[in-house]
């Protein structure tokens, strides 16, 4: 009987490992997008794995689970908002932080090429920042974690619809943003 129980918990702990490995970063860079900030991202992650080893429950296909993963970490975020003490913080994130994360190897490019690249990632991740939650969300999962319009709206509990205008309001205000505040044309 202990063996099972071993046996069974060990099975337990690998596939939840398996889903920390698989997840864990793309719902960090969520959940540092929308806090702004690396502490309460991780508390987030860990609440979000928390919520998946007790829901204990069969998703069906991978893209359900995935959904479901970006449900609840965007749930925790909107919870930990509304907390009174949150709302009388005002920090905002530091890009470098975010830009850091997405670094990749720059092979044979010249560090000058480098350099403006990282400059106008930031200028647009501040632009981004900028935008009003509902724009920023979306333009963050289209952009940043590459998701189509019916699984953001599938995560979102949005219709297509709304999601498709969300994103073409979110990139007109940005295109607005930019050129004004860094006279791109």
């Amino acid at each position: 009987m202990d063996t099972i129980r071993i046996q069974d918990t060990t099975r337990i702990q690998e596939k939840l490992q398996e889903k920390i490995d698989s997840y864990s970063d793309m719902l960090f860079k969520i959940a540092y997008a929308r806090m702004g900030n690396r502490a309460d991202a991780e508390d987030i992650v860990q609440e979000t794995f928390y919520q998946y080893f007790r829901a204990s429950r069969d998703f069906g296909n991978e893209e359900h689970e995935k959904a479901w993963l970006i449900r609840v970490t965007l749930n925790a975020c909107h919870k930990v908002w509304r907390s009174s003490f949150y709302r009388r913080r005002s920090e905002m994130p530091d890009p470098e932080q975010l830009l850091a994360q997405e670094d990749q190897e720059t092979g044979e490019r010249s560090p000058e090429e480098t350099f403006l690249d990282k400059e106008r990632a930031r200028a647009v991740l501040e632009a981004v920042w900028k935008l009003p939650v509902t724009y920023r969300d979306v333009i963050h999962l289209f952009y940043y974690e590459e998701l189509s319009v019916k699984e953001i709206a599938m995560i979102l509990d949005r219709k297509v619809s709304t999601v498709t205008s969300q994103l073409t309001r979110g990139r007109e205000i940005l295109k607005k943003n930019l050129r004004e505040e860094y006279d791109f044309a």
